[in-house]
């Protein structure tokens, strides 16, 4: 099993997006584009892209909860 470091982060952060992009849409009535650029372009999405924060380990109910107490 490979570490998870801040060089290889970015191979979990798509599906993790896709996951909260995908609540988000449907939740907010808005088309997943929006949404997509709504948690690229979000506090959380900082947050999660740094792997010292290891919010890369939690799950997307939680991210998502941590989109929507973050805007």
């Amino acid at each position: 099993m490979t570490d998870i470091t801040q060089e290889n982060l970015y191979l979990l952060l798509p599906s993790k997006v896709s996951r909260v992009s995908d609540m988000l849409a449907e939740d907010a009535g808005i088309g997943i584009l929006d949404a997509i650029r709504r948690v690229y372009r979000s506090d959380m999405y900082r947050h999660l892209e740094t792997e010292s924060t290891k919010l890369w380990h939690e799950g997307p109910v939680s991210l998502y909860s941590e989109l929507t107490l973050r805007q």
